[in-house]
């Protein structure tokens, strides 16, 4: 008996974890310089509803998120990253934002510009 009830309980457990919604993972670009950067970076990305996990490595400047696409999608992930000061392809921070930062921490925006062109365009 004991075995019938064990088993019929982990065949519901298995059916509800195919009910939740799945979890997925997006690497971008976001420009930073430093360990602040970092930790700001994966604050900011880790304050989306819907974000499990956050890692930006300073020296690739590429983040790595896992969230949970019936919670939220990669542009918030973008918007809040851009709030706390640092430009992604998808947004750009507020330059009064990005002034605010530790000298350490403001990265070269006209490399940045240079280097990948938003729309590929000459404007």
């Amino acid at each position: 008996m004991k075995t019938k009830v064990m088993m019929l309980a982990i065949l519901m457990m298995m059916g509800a974890g195919s009910v939740l919604a799945k979890s997925k993972t997006e690497k971008f670009k976001v420009y930073g310089n430093c360990g602040m950067c970092e930790k700001r970076i994966e604050k900011a990305a880790k304050s989306v509803d819907g974000v499990t996990t956050a890692d930006w490595d300073k020296k690739t400047k590429m983040m790595e998120v896992t969230l949970d696409d019936s919670k939220t999608d990669v542009h918030k992930v973008h918007m809040a990253i851009a709030k706390a000061g640092h430009d992604t392809k998808m947004h750009k921070a507020k330059d009064e934002v990005y002034n605010e930062l530790p000298g350490c921490c403001q990265y070269d925006r006209a490399a940045e510009e240079k280097a990948e062109p938003h729309d590929g365009h000459k404007h």
